[in-house]
């Protein structure tokens, strides 16, 4: 048995999103897992990271958000609201999340909830700094050892997200989030689990996406992640930049893939 977190973010219980995270609920309980949902507009999260997020401050006359949310994760000082969903995540073997892509994004809420779960301590700076080696991030870090999945209706048309796709590859849109909200902590990325054209669905496309969702759920723990390089893998100098000969042929952010023939990466 497994332990899965769903984050969870759509003001519409009756949604699309919903029955995306409602049927993942279902299908992993029923084969045994353990899961957890964070609701997030059921929840009322607060999406706004300011000063009411630190019970104990280091400087109250100017706020940094950064030394702040060192202090409190450091000193036991976090908002209850923070710190439960950061033993969520330890909970968890693997997160998924559910949310519509809104303006080639996450909902405001959700980022919001990235900006102050994430702390200081927990999600970043983390490690130590030396030589090629800038802490422990990109494929290390406190939750490594857990699987991350995006599952994300999207209005426009698949071909509109391709490569030569006038809103760009989807690949591209969501490696802000992939690479740097989720690889940056540790979390192994799953390809995302789109659904494009939502809201023309119709009973059968419903069908075929739950079919479709059912399965990728079932590789969850199985499936291999996207190839991401590992920062601590031996592949980036100490700038931090791709050492010559890696990523011959591709382009973009794609030159941060491991490809066929490439060293093996080499962790600590």
């Amino acid at each position: 048995m497994s332990h899965i977190l769903i984050v969870h973010a759509h003001p519409e219980p009756q949604s699309l999103t919903s029955a995306l995270k409602d049927l993942a609920v279902g299908f992993l309980q029923a084969r045994g897992h353990e899961v957890q949902v964070s609701d997030l507009y059921a929840m009322g999260w607060k999406a706004i990271a300011d000063r009411e997020d630190f019970t104990d401050t280091v400087d109250p006359e100017r706020l940094s958000y950064i030394a702040e949310s060192r202090h409190a994760y450091a000193s036991d000082t976090q908002t209850l609201d923070i710190a439960a969903e950061q033993r969520k995540l330890l909970w968890a073997d693997a997160v998924l999340f559910s949310f519509p892509l809104w303006w080639f994004g996450m909902p405001a809420i959700l980022k919001g909830w990235v900006d102050r779960v994430f702390a200081f301590g927990f999600a970043y700076g983390v490690g130590e700094h030396g030589g090629e080696r800038w802490g422990d991030r990109y494929g290390e870090g406190v939750l490594a050892g857990r699987r991350a999945m995006l599952m994300v209706p999207i209005g426009g048309r698949a071909r509109h997200y391709s490569d030569r796709g006038v809103n760009g590859s989807l690949e591209e849109i969501l490696w802000p989030i992939h690479h740097g909200t989720l690889f940056y902590p540790g979390l192994a990325v799953m390809p995302p689990f789109p659904v494009y054209s939502s809201d023309r669905l119709d009973d059968a496309g419903w069908q075929q996406v739950a079919t479709d969702l059912e399965q990728r759920l079932a590789g969850l723990f199985s499936d291999a992640p996207i190839a991401y390089r590992c920062q601590n893998g031996g592949h980036y100098d100490t700038d931090q930049r791709l050492k010559p000969g890696l990523g011959q042929g591709e382009g973009g952010t794609r030159i941060h893939l491991v490809q066929p023939g490439d060293p093996e990466e080499r962790l600590a």
